[in-house]
């Protein structure tokens, strides 16, 4: 008997644990040519889900959805958009519903960081940064919920960083346009949980990144010496786990937030830092 237990079990295991439910889902991810976008793109697409990335630079854009082809043998529509604008993210919208008929999974990563002391910031700045990393947000959650609410659900995950809770000194405006994605999460969470659609953010601490490998290349005139492990080794010391993360561990994250396993988490933001953060 007790071997016919240990049996069922392991079958249990075997059939309820491995599969996120992912398969035949449609994801869309923005700032999906590389880092955090591309890794969860490329997450999900493994976990048998079709995807949409999205971009400005077409050619690395294109160069990241062969990747994920690759690697999964999956579907995985390229858009190259200015997300910044109302006609770019309608752009992208259009095409995922035309390339695929339904969106599932949104994940609203695009941004770049920006950061400087609160007096050199000029109203133009301020605005570029939120018209990116906020009104981007905005309005593919506005898009998007009718058609997610229409096929009975949805997940949408918010890519925001760890000062979004804890802003440090010259730090605007990234800081205080990522808190923002904090209070759109919390309030569209509770406004559309009745409709089944899953709101949740990610804040992300130290990672590995195309932004801070193009930071490395622009001090190598400075430091030739210096090398881009160096870099990230240098950068790791400050984290309590002493290392900088990797992209696909971010990705697997919003995979798992995306999945059916995550089907009662709605409403939270989740620290991918290594410790980093003073706050929970």
């Amino acid at each position: 008997m007790i071997g016919i237990f240990k049996h069922e079990i392991a079958s249990f295991i075997e059939e309820n644990f491995m599969d996120l439910g992912l398969t035949g889902k449609v994801a869309l991810v923005t700032g999906g040519s590389e880092g955090i976008g591309k890794a969860a793109a490329l997450s999900m697409v493994a976990e048998g889900a079709k995807a949409t990335i999205c971009a400005r630079r077409e050619d690395v854009l294109n160069a990241a959805a062969d990747e994920i082809r690759a690697a999964t043998g999956g579907e995985v529509l390229a858009v190259s958009a200015d997300v910044s604008t109302a006609e770019g993210v309608q752009k992208v919208i259009d095409a995922t519903l035309s390339q695929f008929g339904r969106l599932d999974i949104l994940v609203n990563n695009a941004g770049t960081s920006a950061a400087g002391p609160f007096e050199s910031v000029t109203d133009e700045g301020w605005q570029t940064d939120l018209d990116l990393k906020l009104f981007g947000a905005i309005r593919f959650c506005r898009l998007a919920i009718p058609h997610m609410r229409e096929q009975g659900g949805g997940r949408i995950i918010n890519v925001t960083n760890l000062g979004a809770k804890a802003p440090a000194a010259a730090s605007v405006p990234t800081s205080v346009s990522r808190a923002a994605g904090i209070a759109v999460t919390k309030a569209m969470s509770k406004e559309f949980a009745p409709d089944n659609i899953l709101v949740n953010t990610v804040c992300i601490g130290l990672i590995k990144s195309g932004q801070h490998e193009s930071r490395f290349e622009r001090t190598m005139s400075d430091n030739p010496d210096n090398t881009l492990e160096g870099m990230y080794e240098s950068m790791g010391s400050r984290v309590p786990l002493g290392r900088v993360g990797e992209a696909a561990e971010a990705g697997d994250v919003i995979a798992f937030l995306a999945s059916e396993r995550a089907s009662y988490l709605t409403g939270i933001a989740v620290n991918i830092d290594g410790g980093t953060s003073p706050v929970v």
